[in-house]
């Protein structure tokens, strides 16, 4: 990976996001991009209401906002020791970041936490993000203080068409991981899909993996990964994002969509 857009914006989850794309960018001799985005289509449609005459004050201000967090970025940035530039757009938050990650080979976002459903809640920013482009995104909890790529990495594996997109994505990740585990959840009403393709396409690029059969044992699908990720002490998680309606399930299906809710380590999401 050489190019790893990250999402500048003054939020509780900045510090962590900014950290992990400086942390992969080390490890992969790679360029951070960084995208900030003024959303501006807010100020355009108040114009209907009458608002025209205060657009421009309002967004000399948000600019204002804006040019004072990169300052304090670009400062931290400085300090790492890393290729980075700095792209300023105005517009919409999601296309924005998604046409400016055509040519990245990761967007690092952030991951929710807790059960929050308003405005602010990172989950539709990460499922957007996953969902609306061909990137892999690297989804970083907020509290993080680093991502230890060289780590241990887990592979949550079904045999499905967006596992297979996450399981290529990573690999450029996965050959720098000291191990790399690949976990299938045990259903009894499913047919077993077996793990040994997805073994065997990692060794084809070098990558030694581990295939690991977890027990379901009657529990939500989540429940028992997490037991998986918790024991064998992944580091980072490699896993599928599967869309469905928004309406139906906010985008997500239900062990990706409880899986960000409630992971403690980062999680690598494709489509």
């Amino acid at each position: 990976m050489k190019t790893v857009l990250l999402h500048i914006h003054d939020d509780r989850g900045a510090d962590s996001r900014m950290q992990a794309a400086c942390d992969i960018a080390r490890a992969c001799n790679a360029h951070v991009q960084c995208v900030q985005v003024t959303p501006m289509p807010d100020l355009i449609a108040a114009d209907v209401y009458g608002g025209a005459g205060y657009a421009p004050t309002i967004a000399a201000e948000l600019h204002a906002i804006d040019e004072s967090y990169r300052a304090k970025v670009e400062a931290h940035l400085d300090r790492e020791d890393i290729a980075w530039d700095w792209r300023q757009i105005d517009g919409d938050s999601i296309a924005s970041l998604l046409a400016a990650a055509r040519l990245s080979d990761l967007i690092v976002a952030t991951l929710p936490e807790g059960r929050r459903s308003d405005a602010m809640d990172p989950l539709p920013i990460v499922a957007d993000l996953a969902l609306g482009g061909r990137t892999p995104v690297l989804a970083v909890p907020q509290s993080a203080r680093s991502v230890t790529i060289t780590g241990r990495a887990l592979v949550a594996w079904d045999g499905s068409s967006e596992s297979c997109a996450a399981l290529r994505a990573a690999v450029p990740l996965l050959r720098l991981a000291q191990s790399v585990d690949i976990v299938t959840v045990e259903e009894s009403d499913k047919a077993e899909f077996p793990a040994t393709g997805a073994s065997e396409y990692l060794a084809r690029h070098g990558i030694k993996s581990q295939l690991q059969s977890w027990s379901r044992k009657d529990r939500p699908i989540e429940i028992a990964l997490r037991e998986a990720i918790d024991t064998l002490g992944a580091d980072w998680v490699v896993m599928g994002a599967f869309g469905h309606s928004r309406w139906r399930e906010l985008m997500f299906g239900g062990v990706t969509r409880a899986m960000l809710r409630t992971a403690r380590v980062p999680l690598l999401l494709a489509h």
